[in-house]
């Protein structure tokens, strides 16, 4: 079984930064995919990015050139730095693991970014 734990959420002003954690524990593969999802009051889960084992990521168009993801395979902990926040990211960003039909995802932690 694979638990996440995600932190690093909270107020930060427009234009400000923020970096998210989350750490895998448990029966990890070694093989695998992480990334961030969000989701806005009254909206779906969007993804945000993700990122290979191997390192290789993809991001949302919304998000590109100011979020950036990476992985520390040794802690099993992938991050997100948000730069250049806007208060349309204000969102719950959850951590998500995946490895073949496997698939946990995190609690969620709040990102809220005043204008």
């Amino acid at each position: 079984q694979v638990q996440l734990v995600e932190s690093g959420g909270g107020l930060v002003q427009a234009g400000g930064s923020l970096t998210l954690s989350c750490a895998a524990s448990g029966s990890i593969f070694s093989i695998n995919l992480m990334g961030w999802y969000r989701q806005a009051p009254g909206k779906q889960r969007e993804l945000v990015a993700t990122i290979t084992s191997g390192g290789t990521s993809n991001y949302a168009d919304a998000v590109k050139s100011r979020f950036t993801i990476s992985r520390d395979n040794a802690k099993s902990t992938v991050y997100l730095q948000m730069n250049s926040l806007k208060p349309e990211d204000t969102a719950v960003y959850y951590c998500r693991y995946a490895y073949k039909h496997l698939e946990v995802w995190g609690q969620g932690t709040l990102v809220t970014v005043s204008s």
